[in-house]
């Protein structure tokens, strides 16, 4: 078996936590694949895996050669299509990620409709709100809610950016005076929805400066649309991203209050990982996921 060779063997068994699994996908026999990967520790030096009765898992010089391996199989990937000719036509396995409810609301539908353009593409889509190492686990774009941080080694491109806000609804607004300070929140009902990053202290902003609140909730939830169905059913105030409650906001179901203190928003990006830009399918993804995004009006990008 070649060094190439080792290495595919090896990024699947890491990718998949099992000797096992890993064999079934790559139609190979365990023993060959049990062979291939401690060929490969052998000729390193070291271990790349630790292995149980129950689990497989990246030692800390794995999780380094899994990152090059994965740069490596994927240029080695897009330099045989560019031979064949295949890099012109979006064929193969895409693997995307997004934040859960951004990516129900935003992703998902512009995924069924690339699909439908693109029949020779698959997708498998990962919505989860936890950080994701792109390279380890196999990523191929990305959106993020946030800023991209120095040195980031990853192609991003800005497609529009959300805000913290701050929303009640109308008939709870029409019993009760309106709040026209943060400060005012430390004593008014509100819903925390745990699920989210805004919970804690509310950051507001007041002529540069910034504010800190820390709201007493009467209830605590752990999803964000439902912190926001208590408050369309008059639970008092609840703070999220400004795309959770664009369209309760546009059918008049919540109302946002204090936009004057409302913090800098964050930037919306699609990451695409080191050494995938070239493939067919993540070009034409995200073309396609860049031109519908940047469409939402929810998600405007004001310069």
């Amino acid at each position: 078996m070649d060094r190439f060779e080792e290495m595919r063997v090896f990024a699947a068994v890491a990718q998949l936590q099992s000797f096992s699994v890993a064999a079934r996908q790559l139609r190979l026999s365990p023993p060959r694949v049990t062979r291939a990967v401690a060929a490969l520790e052998a000729r390193l030096g070291v271990a790349l895996l630790q292995r149980t009765t129950r689990q497989v898992r990246l030692t800390e010089a794995g999780r380094r050669y899994l990152e090059d391996a994965q740069q490596v199989l994927a240029q080695l990937s897009e330099a045989e299509a560019a031979a064949t000719g295949s890099h012109l036509t979006p064929r193969g396995l895409l693997h995307v990620t997004a934040p859960v409810l951004f990516g129900e609301y935003f992703v998902t539908p512009r995924i069924v409709e690339y699909l439908a353009r693109y029949p020779e593409v698959q997708v498998r889509a990962e919505l989860i709100d936890r950080p994701v190492n792109l390279q380890e686990e196999g990523i191929d774009v990305a959106v993020r809610i946030g800023h991209v941080p120095e040195g980031c080694q990853h192609l991003t491109l800005r497609v529009g950016e959300v805000r913290q806000v701050v929303c009640a609804s109308p008939d709870w607004l029409a019993r009760h005076a309106e709040p026209t300070h943060p400060r005012e929140l430390a004593h008014l009902p509100t819903v925390v929805a745990d699920g989210g990053h805004l919970g804690g202290q509310w950051g507001f902003e007041e002529q540069g400066k910034r504010i800190e609140v820390t709201p007493s909730p009467r209830l605590r939830i752990s999803a964000n649309h439902a912190a926001l169905a208590a408050v369309e059913a008059g639970a008092g105030f609840t703070r999220l991203l400004s795309y959770q409650t664009a369209a309760s906001e546009a059918e008049g179901r919540v109302r946002r209050v204090l936009k004057d203190f409302e913090p800098p928003a964050f930037p919306i990006n699609i990451w695409v990982t080191a050494g995938r830009g070239r493939a067919a399918s993540v070009r034409t993804f995200v073309d396609f996921l860049a031109e519908r995004l940047r469409a939402e009006p929810a998600l405007a990008y004001r310069n």
